[in-house]
């Protein structure tokens, strides 16, 4: 484990049993402490870089304050300029950043953009009322506009200040306020969600000594065997995915400490969204709660759904709510592979400039478009045996190409990544050519007409 894993643990670690206070606090102190926490870990971790997410938490206000309308675009204008001159910064003179800036940086990234979104959405939907004269149907609306102590507030919040997961303001908000907070769940999901983290961790830490990446970059590497080479990628994404699930299983802990993101199941909450319909408790029944706003990974389904496309939406959940809310639903492209090529190249430029996530995140769309010309032209065509050989297969494949994109996403460097795809042959692009050159030969079934008409059939 590295320092750096290891300062992130610290934090993670202590927020966990710091949560479960904040169910006996009053609003003004669960708000004023939660940022006084935050801003204690972002000082102690950053430093004097503490000054960049000031900065963006400053420009993002003063935009909403300027022009509420385009206030979205704008500040996603802003935070996305911020990141590049953030990254670049040591070109302007300035002292590098800790690693930990820009992980707080890469949540604020969201908030901002979100809290413009959201502030627009509040002013449209009071002008709405307005001319109507009846209120607003929208579910997790603001009630009122976040005043400069409420934005700084979100801002710092010490929950997943460098970890995740990303929350709404208004889902911030609904937890400050929440009207009987000690009523709320919390020691059981909390307990649920740590139960398999210790087994991620040795897993991580065992799998990581066995097969270091840094072997990867060395030229006796090469030498070895072909399937060997091949393997390594395996164990590489299987150390990748330890990693995560241990660090977000944990910091889905530490908002249900807290009791935030706690939602009636009647509210049908989405992770990252949070509620989408309007549910009222009934007056003689107990209210269950659930997490689901909160949840940010899916470890059995990132394991085990079939498809890619699948894969990417139980991974980094409340990331990829953000992502579809707010860049792939206004992609200027209106092909779905060309909106989804769009929303990985965006993906991968909030991580970072290293070329290593823009060969990865790029890869998705050419596995999505292969995947689609199989089902369409092979799995149409076969019966409920012969599709189950082929989810079967097509699991394995999509296992294999997130295996192979990991190496683009943790080598980094194009030197490392094109070394390392050569030495496998490109095998995943050349398998996903191979597929759309086959789709497009066979053309499309005509198994799924077949299906559909026998159902119409039986429900005449």
């Amino acid at each position: 484990m590295s320092p750096e894993e290891l300062v992130y643990f610290c934090v993670i670690a202590g927020s966990i049993p710091v949560g479960f206070a904040f169910h006996h606090f009053s609003p003004a102190v669960k708000q004023l402490l939660a940022l006084v926490l935050g801003l204690a870990i972002t000082l102690a971790t950053c430093g004097v870089h503490s000054l960049h997410s000031l900065v963006m938490v400053l420009g993002t206000w003063a935009i909403i304050k300027f022009n509420w309308r385009l206030a979205p675009s704008l500040s996603l204008g802003w935070t996305f300029l911020y990141l590049l001159f953030f990254r670049l910064v040591t070109w302007f003179g300035l002292p590098s950043p800790t690693p930990f800036t820009n992980a707080v940086l890469l949540l604020l990234t969201l908030k901002m953009v979100s809290l413009a979104n959201e502030v627009r959405a509040f002013h449209l939907a009071k002008k709405e009322e307005v001319s109507s004269f009846t209120k607003s149907p929208v579910i997790g609306g603001l009630t009122q506009e976040p005043s400069f102590y409420d934005v700084i507030s979100y801002s710092y919040c010490y929950i997943g200040i460098m970890t995740g997961p990303f929350f709404r303001f208004q889902t911030y908000s609904d937890w400050v306020h929440q009207s009987a907070p000690l009523s709320i769940p919390s020691w059981d999901p909390c307990l649920r969600r740590l139960r398999f983290v210790p087994v991620y961790a040795a897993l991580f830490v065992g799998a990581n000594a066995l097969f270091p990446l840094a072997y990867v970059r060395t030229d006796s590497f090469l030498e070895r065997h072909f399937l060997y080479r091949l393997f390594y990628m395996t164990a590489i994404f299987f150390v990748f995915r330890m990693r995560f699930y241990a660090a977000w299983c944990s910091a889905e802990a530490s908002c249900i400490s807290a009791g935030l993101g706690a939602y009636p199941v009647g509210a049908a909450s989405r992770s990252g969204g949070g509620p989408t319909v309007q549910y009222s408790a009934p007056a003689d029944a107990p209210v269950l709660y659930d997490f689901e706003t909160i949840r940010n990974i899916d470890c059995y389904n990132t394991d085990f759904c079939v498809k890619v496309r699948h894969g990417m939406k139980y991974w980094n959940m409340t990331v990829q709510w953000w992502l579809h809310q707010y860049i792939y639903t206004s992609a200027p492209f209106r092909p779905y592979v060309l909106r989804a090529a769009w929303t990985m190249f965006i993906s991968a430029y909030w991580h970072g400039l290293h070329p290593g996530y823009y060969m990865s995140f790029l890869t998705i769309p050419l596995c999505m478009a292969a995947e689609s010309a199989m089902e369409r032209s092979l799995r149409a065509r076969l019966g409920p045996r012969g599709q189950a050989a082929f989810d079967w297969t097509h699991w394995f494949l999509k296992m294999r190409a997130y295996d192979y994109m990991c190496m683009g996403f943790v080598l980094l460097s194009f030197q490392d990544t094109l070394r390392y795809w050569s030495s496998v042959y490109f095998c995943m692009q050349l398998v996903a050519a191979g597929c759309i050159g086959l789709g497009s030969l066979l053309g499309p079934g005509q198994g799924r007409a077949r299906d559909g008409e026998k159902k119409e059939e039986l429900r005449k």
